[in-house]
């Protein structure tokens, strides 16, 4: 088996602080300073874990709205905590880090689907991204 790429584990760190976050009761920083840690990480790939916490804290609101306007028929509260979380961490990726391909973004959410989530998630995650990104391109034919 290959070695996890650091930012692939950067997304995997980020996303179990921002799972901790939303079914714990501690404070956002405490999470982002002991959650988000991996001696075998390098620093900028712990940054990178960082940065994308920090952005889907503050972009959760736009997040959720584009994840309730493109999962028909289900409630933001109905679908399970893990893939609210997956969904927000790529499409957040996707807005704040147009250097990494939308491909890659949502290949790499998929993987996370089907590591922490259950064995149907990762088709959910695939058709919610993949119509997003279909949205933008329409919206943008440059991006």
């Amino acid at each position: 088996m290959s070695e996890t790429s650091p930012r692939h584990r950067a997304r995997e760190l980020a996303l179990q602080a921002l799972y901790a976050l939303e079914c714990g009761d501690d404070e956002a920083a405490n999470i982002r300073q002991n959650v988000i840690f991996d001696e075998k990480l390098n620093a900028k790939g712990h940054e990178y874990a960082r940065f994308l916490f920090d952005a889907v804290i503050k972009g959760r609101e736009w997040a959720d709205s584009i994840i309730s306007s493109h999962a028909a028929n289900w409630k933001l509260e109905r679908i399970a905590v893990i893939d609210r979380n997956i969904l927000r961490l790529a499409l957040v990726e996707l807005d704040k880090s147009p250097d990494v391909p939308v491909r890659v973004v949502i290949n790499e959410a998929i993987e996370l689907a089907k590591t922490f989530s259950t064995g149907q998630s990762f088709g959910f995650v695939n058709g919610i991204l993949d119509q997003y990104a279909k949205e933008c391109e329409k919206a943008d034919p440059k991006a």
